[in-house]
């Protein structure tokens, strides 16, 4: 890299983030030792230049790789014409960002909320939901994560729920995943049924009139990249159809270009009536999120307040980031790329890791957005315990390779960008570490 990154400054840099710096999902008393200083592309540097693949693409929303060069044009033109504005004015960066955001969405849905990031995008799409309807329970699934704001952290299924539980109205129940199923499925075909027989009776033991919204992760991601079952989110939109309930999709991961597919709902028979984003729409590179909006759910505003807002709603560095994110995705065909590397390159990789290691119980996903299940045990299926995934993510970053790990879970989510030769040296790296594992 540059004559100025030196080995000084990453030492700077952790003595400065351990004296100042509150990490989140931390314990505070070992802070981090990775230092990122720059990155291009699916790789990252720190200030003495060692260089590491990122296979987390951060977390998981550096979809269109670090340091787009179009991008970053975007932001600091539009910095040296505008570096903010109130969201009550007319911007015209806002309205291109929205434009193109819909022009992607199903049809009859033609408003976009902006938000700050995913968190607030579902806190307000529960919010939509809830004034709609004029219901307050939401249901989601224990499989999930929503966000960290206060409904949307009550939404969420996993454990960081359970100490921030000051939220009202929600109901948790299992979705469908066929390798650990709570139904003792043992086809696809019988996940689907018995996970929608479970919805329908949890719906009609809370009662359909009470019933705002069904929020789903249209692909789980942190809790696993748990690609729905065939049928799940059809049978779910019927449920959501009979009973007047407000279908709200989760694409903050999951979307612009991480499933191979714009939205990744595309590759199901579903429609949703509120549409969560953030992350890949323009890679993080400023933060930015929203709310999609059915003409219906928007028409209820159109005389009435809706109660809600975010000082840096529509921010314009953030929207001319989305602006560049979502015209270099369109024309060097970085959608298209990450359905083909996933299915002629991670796929196969991963496939074939699976084959030679035992501690892999299942390799899953779609598009740059794939999990390898670790186990203790293959027949049991027991997940591998946290201080061997701990020995197994340093192991990873030492050998040059920045991965992504939840639970007894390798995510392996690299940048849309990224080439074959790319996804062949991190299989090495893979392979080498769970070589290592005694299974």
């Amino acid at each position: 890299m540059t004559e100025n990154l030196t080995a000084d400054l990453d030492a700077l840099a952790r003595d400065l983030d351990a004296e100042h710096v509150f990490h989140s999902w931390s314990a505070q008393g070992q802070p981090p030792q990775l230092v990122i200083a720059s990155g291009r592309g699916t790789r990252v540097w720190d200030h003495a230049g060692n260089e590491y693949l990122d296979f987390s693409s951060q977390l998981v929303n550096v979809n269109i790789g670090h340091q787009h060069p179009a991008v970053i044009a975007a932001i600091r033109e539009q910095a040296e014409l505008l570096a903010t504005v109130a969201p009550s004015a007319v911007n015209l960066a806002r309205g291109e960002a929205a434009k193109r955001i819909v022009a992607r969405a199903p049809s009859a849905h033609n408003k976009v909320f902006f938000t700050n990031g995913g968190a607030d995008a579902n806190e307000n799409a529960i919010r939509m939901a809830r004034l709609h309807t004029g219901r307050d329970t939401v249901l989601s699934t224990y499989r999930s994560y929503h966000g960290n704001t206060g409904a949307a952290i009550v939404a969420t299924g996993d454990w960081r729920r359970i100490p921030n539980r000051f939220a009202r109205g929600h109901v948790h129940f299992f979705g469908p995943f066929p390798y650990r199923s709570e139904f003792w499925s043992e086809t696809p075909e019988q996940e689907t049924e018995r996970a929608l027989q479970h919805l329908r009776r949890v719906i009609e033991s809370e009662g359909p009139a009470s019933i705002a919204a069904i929020l789903l992760e249209t692909v789980p991601g942190t809790a696993g990249v748990i690609v729905p079952p065939p049928g799940y989110l059809a049978g779910v939109r019927e449920l959501c159809d009979r009973h007047g309930i407000v279908l709200i999709l989760d694409e903050v991961m999951a979307g612009f270009g991480r499933t191979g597919r714009w939205f990744a709902f595309d590759g199901y028979d579903v429609t949703p009536d509120l549409i969560t984003f953030a992350k890949g729409v323009n890679s993080g590179y400023v933060p930015a999120g929203g709310v999609i909006i059915s003409d219906e759910i928007a028409a209820d505003f159109d005389e009435r307040v809706f109660p809600g807002g975010l000082t840096y709603s529509g921010h314009p560095l953030a929207m001319a980031s989305i602006v560049a994110t979502i015209d270099a995705m369109e024309s060097e065909g970085i959608v298209d790329h990450a359905r083909e590397v996933g299915a002629e390159a991670i796929a196969p990789a991963l496939t074939e890791l699976a084959e030679k290691h035992r501690v892999i119980g299942e390799v899953r996903g779609e598009g740059v957005f794939w999990a390898l299940d670790l186990v203790a045990d293959p027949e049991t299926r027991e997940p591998l315990p946290a201080a061997e995934m701990g020995r197994i993510k340093g192991a990873l970053v030492e050998r040059g390779l920045l991965p992504f790990t939840a639970d007894n879970r390798i995510h392996v989510v690299p940048p849309c960008v990224v080439t074959a030769d790319e996804v062949a040296q991190a299989a090495e790296i893979y392979d080498e570490v769970l070589a290592t594992v005694a299974v």
